[in-house]
């Protein structure tokens, strides 16, 4: 996809982080927006925002691990501008702790919002893509699901968050040989921050009642979330750089989109590990001061 100006981007998470800045630049392209998360106030906000730039806006409470949901937006954006072109899939949540320790609940609210959430989006959008494709011979569409480099790598207390982004990737991978097959003029690219600064460590907020954990948080859950947070604010690289990575990659046709490529040395060593037939290798190899502080925090509180 190299043209951006006047076509139509739909993006989930919209309100703040990631959402917001690929909302901020999409709109510099001169693009229309349709905007989509849980946080009414902060989309509200938002679209006020950008409606003040000029931009055409069209903005929606909702919540991407319901299908219905996200029919819904895609029905509306065609209503509004008749065509989408490209879609990030971006809404995402995090949990942490041993992975025994965690609840059904905490699954559930997980994998429905970073998985389910990315589901639904393509199988709903790509085939509203593809409708737009038929009806234009000039057609050029770009879909971006975020996952993380937890999606590549496996670190210790955050068993639920890596499986959710794990199965993005392996989601990913497969629409873009699907979209091949099929020869689709439409793009597929996965993005894997890292640690970056925004409130993902406290995406607890949005969490549902109906999926509000009953249980007593654990050590190990209070110590992935005290690291998971000093990491986060400590993140050199902002939202706004990864926003820009993101529309680079989508303008040059790359599929894996790296926030941190420093990071691939660890990803290699894993791959080895398994190519091998080794021991699952070590993700905090390279800063055992990080290994440590987590062993401290969960010994013998388990």
């Amino acid at each position: 996809m190299k043209d951006f100006l006047g076509k139509v981007a739909v993006i989930t998470g919209a309100a703040s982080g990631l959402g917001r800045e690929f909302a901020n630049m999409a709109a510099g392209l001169g693009m229309k927006l349709v905007l989509a998360d849980v946080q009414a106030k902060q989309l509200e906000h938002a679209t006020e925002e950008l409606l003040a730039t000029g931009t055409e806006v069209l903005s929606m409470v909702c919540d991407v691990s319901k299908g219905s949901h996200v029919q819904e937006l895609a029905d509306s954006a065609i209503a509004r501008f008749g065509a989408v072109h490209l879609v990030f899939n971006n809404a995402g949540v995090g949990a942490g702790g041993l992975i025994w320790e965690n609840s059904e609940k905490d699954w559930e609210w997980v994998l429905g919002v970073n998985l389910w959430g990315v589901i639904n989006g393509v199988r709903i959008f790509t085939r509203v893509m593809l409708e737009c494709a038929r009806r234009d011979a000039d057609y050029q569409g770009h879909i971006v699901n975020t996952a993380s480099m937890a999606g590549l790598l496996t670190p210790p207390v955050m068993g639920v968050y890596n499986v959710s982004k794990h199965a993005v990737v392996a989601l990913t991978e497969t629409l873009y040989h699907d979209l091949r097959l099929v020869d689709a003029p439409i793009g597929a690219s996965v993005l894997c921050p890292f640690f970056v600064p925004t409130a993902i460590a406290q995406s607890h907020r949005n969490r549902p009642e109906e999926l509000a954990s009953d249980e007593r948080i654990t050590a190990s859950q209070a110590t992935s979330q005290s690291m998971t947070e000093r990491a986060v604010e400590s993140g050199k690289v902002t939202a706004q750089d990864v926003a820009r990575m993101a529309f680079d990659a989508i303008q040059d046709g790359q599929f894996y989109v790296y926030s941190h490529p420093q990071a691939l040395a660890s990803v290699g060593e894993r791959f080895d590990a398994i190519v091998q037939g080794k021991l699952p290798a070590d993700p905090y190899a390279a800063t055992p001061q990080v290994w440590n502080g987590l062993k401290a925090g969960v010994k013998g509180r388990r």
